[in-house]
């Protein structure tokens, strides 16, 4: 894939995805997020639900909005840019909320709310990828995508491994003409474990693969880490109530359309380790 199409790609992922959270957002969808973190902020004594709605929903399209205007040259890099950022770390800091964290299993690491926020720093790399490609070497922009995805797989595939996680995925793998298999053959926890082990074991082979520049375990194993967030796209369509007429997607949609960011991050990572361009594997 060359860089235009790789670029364009990654253009629509981003966009689309930040397009989805901005409308449902301004519907009203999610308000236990939005008061999650809003309140870190002390903003939900301050301004009403609906307010708070639109600031979420504005804030989310002006990334889409800006992201397209930026690429066809009407506005300059660091208006998306710095909408982006400041879009992406009003959620990213409220990590630092213990109410993130699931105290009685110990806090950090064992994350709760926090897992769809921790998803958010896979946007980092986009930005950089789309608006400074020339301020990172290829090296740098590959291990930054990677490290995006392999931090999710290992830190939300780590979680399934508790008991918790366990049952909170039965309504999703249950209903999936694809997973739902699993049940048959294992246990609810064995099941998940299987889920988790598979995310951890193929972000590590991917991460072994880019380090040897070995194509053929970077094919196995990226299309192993492509297949986990495809997967989640079809939870949309298989859990009944994602989609509804009120406010487009529920909060279940909201967690699974930021797994797009982790498809673009993938298709960056194959931009640059899998390319035929000598240029590129010799930045590497």
């Amino acid at each position: 894939m060359s860089y235009a199409q790789t670029k364009n790609s990654v253009t629509l992922l981003l966009t689309f995805s930040f397009a989805v959270l901005g409308i449902t957002f301004l519907l009203g969808a999610n308000p236990r997020a939005l008061t999650a973190t809003f309140g870190f902020y002390e903003l939900t004594d301050m301004l009403s639900a609906s307010t708070l709605s639109v600031l979420a929903g504005v804030g989310m399209l002006s990334v889409t909005i800006t992201t397209l205007a930026a690429r066809i040259g009407v506005l300059p890099a660091i208006v998306p840019v710095s909408i982006t950022l400041i879009t992406v770390a009003v959620p990213l800091l409220t990590l630092l909320s213990p109410t993130r964290w699931m105290a009685d299993l110990g806090g950090f690491p064992i994350i709760g709310s926090g897992q769809g926020i921790i998803k958010y720093f896979a946007v980092l790399p986009l930005v950089a990828f789309l608006f400074f490609k020339d301020k990172f070497t290829a090296k740098q922009h590959t291990f930054m995508n990677y490290a995006s995805v392999a931090m999710v797989l290992f830190w939300i595939g780590g979680m399934k491994f508790y008991e918790f996680e366990a049952n909170g995925i039965v309504g999703l793998v249950e209903t999936s003409p694809f997973m739902s298999w699993l049940y048959d053959v294992f246990t609810v926890q064995q099941a998940s474990n299987v889920i988790g082990g598979f995310d951890i074991l193929f972000a590590i082979l991917l991460g072994i693969g880019i380090f040897i520049r070995n194509k053929p375990l970077l094919v196995i194993s990226g299309l192993a880490c492509l297949s986990v967030f495809v997967m989640t796209q079809t939870f949309m369509f298989s859990v009944p109530g994602t989609f509804n007429g009120d406010t487009l997607v529920n909060g279940l949609g909201h967690f699974v359309i930021k797994d797009l960011w982790f498809i673009a991050n993938l298709i960056i990572v194959a931009h640059y380790t899998l390319s035929n361009d000598s240029a590129y594997q010799a930045k590497l």
